[in-house]
C-alpha cells in the first residue's frame, strides 16, 4: 500500500487545525469545509430531573470518533494532508493527560492501535495498524488516495484505561467528485465473494447481525482468523461519520465460516455503511453495505422480515 510523505506545516495540534482548515478550503472548496464543520449528532438521553421547572435534563454522548480529543487523549495526525496517488506515509501521536506521548497500549484484537481511513462520502476505506517506535510515535504505509476529504480513526486502549476512537481529517488536494452513497443493501460482492447480512440495527439497542460468507454460490467454510475473529466489522454514520468498532460474538479457531455473528449497538436510528474485512486465501478483502437503522418504535414485529432492502453487489 503506497501513500506520500507529507510534513505537517506547524508543530502545535490547535495551529495545526487552524492551517488545516485554511488549507481545507483552498484544496477542496467550500463544500469540504461545510462538511467537515458541521455539529455532530449526539445520543441522548433523560437523566432525571434537574431541579428546575422545565422537565427533565437531557445528557449529550458524544458517540466515538467524532472528537479529536477525549479524557485527556489527543491524537495529533502528523501528515493532514497527503498528495493524490503517490507513495508516502500516515504518522501520528496520541498524548495522553500528562501532555506525553503514549507507548503503553492493551492489545485489543491482537493489535495495540486499529487505524481506519474513510471518506466522507464513505466511498473509499481502508484498515491498516501502524507500527509504534520507543518514542509513541506511529507510521504505516497507506494506500494511495484519490483527491478528497477523508476521516482517519484511531481506536485504542491506552492500559488501566477505557476504549476509545479519536478522529481526525486528512485532505487530498485534487478535484474531487463525491460519490453518491449507494442504495441500501443486504449483500455486497467483492471478487467472486457474496456476502449476506442478515440482521435488524435499531438505534440505541444492542442486536445481533449475522454476516454469510459464499462463493460462487457455495458457503464458504474455511474462513481463516483475522485480527483473533473470523471477521471484522465497522459501522460507520453517515453524515458525521460517527465510528462504531463491532465485536465478533464468537472466538476464532481453526477453519470458520459460512456465519460470523456479531453484537451491534448504533448510537442513534439513520443510515450506515458497514465494512467487513475478512481473510480467505492468505487476502484480506473488504464486502460494503449501506443499512438503515430503524427507531425502536419502529423495529417489526418478530413475523415480519428482519431486512427488506432491494439487494445488490456494492
Amino acid at each position: 500500500m503506497k501513500m506520500s510523505n507529507v510534513r505537517s506545516a506547524l508543530d502545535s495540534p490547535a495551529a495545526k487545525l487552524g492551517a488545516y482548515a485554511v488549507l481545507l478550503a483552498v484544496a477542496l472548496g467550500g463544500g469540504a469545509v461545510a462538511g467537515a464543520t458541521i455539529g455532530p449528532e449526539a445520543s441522548t438521553i433523560v437523566d432525571g430531573m434537574d431541579g428546575s421547572t422545565d422537565g427533565p435534563s437531557v445528557v449529550e454522548q458524544m458517540p466515538p470518533g467524532l472528537a479529536v480529543s477525549q479524557d485527556g487523549y489527543i491524537l495529533d495526525l502528523r501528515t493532514p494532508l497527503l498528495d493524490a496517488g503517490r507513495p508516502g506515509e500516515l504518522g501520528l501521536t496520541i498524548t495522553g493527560p500528562d501532555g506525553r506521548p503514549v507507548t503503553d497500549y492493551a492489545v485489543e484484537h491482537d493489535k495495540e492501535l486499529h487505524l481506519i481511513v474513510v471518506g466522507r462520502d464513505l466511498a473509499d476505506y481502508a484498515h491498516v495498524h501502524p507500527t509504534r517506535d520507543d518514542d509513541g510515535v506511529w507510521t504505516v504505509a497507506a494506500p494511495p488516495l484519490m483527491p478528497g476529504s477523508y476521516r482517519v480513526f484511531a481506536d485504542f486502549t491506552p492500559t488501566g484505561g477505557d476504549a476509545l476512537t479519536l478522529g481526525a481529517d486528512l485532505v487530498v488536494p485534487g478535484d474531487h467528485q463525491p460519490v453518491a452513497l449507494p442504495a441500501a443493501s443486504a449483500t455486497s460482492t467483492i471478487d467472486d465473494f457474496e456476502v449476506s447480512f442478515d440482521g435488524e440495527l435499531v438505534g440505541g439497542t444492542e442486536s445481533e447481525l449475522t454476516v454469510l460468507v459464499a462463493r460462487n454460490g457455495q458457503p464458504v467454510t474455511d474462513l481463516q482468523p483475522y485480527l483473533d475473529a473470523f471477521g471484522h466489522l465497522v459501522a460507520i454514520r453517515s453524515g458525521d461519520l460517527a465510528y462504531l468498532h463491532v465485536h465478533p460474538l464468537d472466538e476464532a479457531a481453526g477453519a470458520g465460516g459460512p456465519s460470523v455473528r456479531f453484537a451491534v449497538e448504533v448510537p442513534t436510528s439513520g443510515t450506515y455503511r458497514l465494512f467487513f474485512d475478512f481473510s480467505h486465501g492468505d487476502q484480506v478483502r473488504t464486502a460494503a453495505i449501506t443499512a438503515v437503522a430503524a427507531t425502536a418504535a419502529e423495529r417489526p414485529d418478530d413475523d415480519e422480515p428482519s431486512n427488506d432492502h432491494d439487494t445488490h453487489g456494492d
